[in-house]
């Protein structure tokens, strides 16, 4: 049975939303769940739910970790043995062998630094890289970096290309994944001297490297895994939520003051634009991995609901399932031999 721990205390809304999707993970996933966060706030939470027959238990974080934790203040926080916040606590269980993955939906900063002191990397990974799946038109593609890592070297993209890739393979189910360098044109020696310097690395590497990808490739589905800098992915991750919430939000306005016939057509289609909305819904994957670090580490959005926290859970089960950390490991050691 695999272990996950929940950070209680991560959502903007904690700890209902955190509590109850670890609930019902529990339930539909058979997992073990290890709430972790002050229990004086979690317990009344959890004893309104119906935990009959699952593995639930809470370990007390009483402190807590808050916006205003940055830079060296929160680096402290997150070095610190005796660090009794959440995300300390919760991570400590996975490094020292009491459970075996790790989400939050607190901030995605202390998450990653938290993460970065406490596990450390794995041998031969310069920097952790976060790994959304995107939505495509053939089906999903892992993106990273989106933001871990605002500047890169060459060798941090070829790194994430094999991380995605493991990824990729393991986790989604995709055979030989193909792998492309996100740039500004689809032909090689376009791009800015990052995308350059990478270019030869990944051509020659054993991965199944595609090539250069603009936005369009990528949405498109001519890849399954696309590498980028944190600062370019955070742009095109934030400008991708945006146009989508703007569509959907348009055509919302436009069948509520329409004619009558705009009204009736509008129910017709509303199946169909469910399915639209589920397919750019965040909280369909729950959280994005946090790949490098040398332990199973997920992060989700602070706005984070119940749904979106079992479905967390899901996709954390499913990295422990197939031994994904052990796999990035094995091909991470190969690459530093070539």
């Amino acid at each position: 049975m695999a272990r996950i721990v929940v950070d209680a205390m991560g959502s903007d809304n904690f700890p209902t939303p955190d509590v109850e999707g670890a609930v019902q993970a529990a339930r539909d996933y058979g997992v073990e769940i290890i709430l972790v966060g002050d229990e004086s706030i979690i317990k009344p939470v959890l004893d309104k739910q119906n935990t009959q027959g699952l593995s639930i238990r809470i370990v007390d974080a009483p402190e807590m970790l808050s916006m205003e934790d940055k830079g060296e203040k929160l680096v402290l926080k997150a070095r610190s043995k005796d660090a009794r916040n959440s995300m300390a606590v919760g991570v400590d269980l996975v490094k020292n062998g009491e459970a075996d993955a790790f989400v939050t939906a607190g901030n995605t900063g202390a998450g990653m630094v938290t993460a970065l002191f406490r596990l450390g990397r794995i041998r031969g990974v310069d920097r952790p890289a976060l790994a959304p799946i995107f939505p495509t038109a053939t089906g999903t593609c892992v993106v990273l970096d989106i933001g871990a890592n605002p500047d890169c070297k060459p060798e941090n993209l070829m790194q994430f290309g094999i991380m995605g890739s493991i990824y990729a393979e393991k986790v989604r189910g995709v055979k030989n994944p193909k792998v492309g360098l996100l740039s500004n044109g689809e032909e090689e020696g376009k791009g800015n001297e990052l995308v350059k310097g990478a270019t030869p690395l990944l051509k020659s590497s054993k991965l199944n490297y595609f090539g250069n990808i603009e936005g369009k490739e990528l949405i498109g589905g001519k890849v399954d895994v696309a590498v980028t800098d944190g600062f370019t992915g955070n742009i095109m991750l934030k400008s991708s939520e945006a146009v989508a919430k703007l569509i959907t939000d348009r055509i919302k306005e436009i069948i509520k003051n329409g004619s009558i016939l705009t009204k009736i057509g509008g129910l017709l289609v509303k199946p169909a634009l469910g399915e639209i909305k589920k397919l750019l819904d965040p909280s369909e994957q729950g959280a994005a991995p946090l790949l490098g670090v040398n332990g199973l580490v997920f992060i989700g959005h602070g706005r984070s609901d119940a749904f979106a926290i079992k479905n967390a859970v899901r996709v954390a089960k499913q990295a422990v399932d197939v031994k994904v950390l052990d796999a990035i490991k094995v091909a991470i050691e190969e690459s530093l031999k070539n």
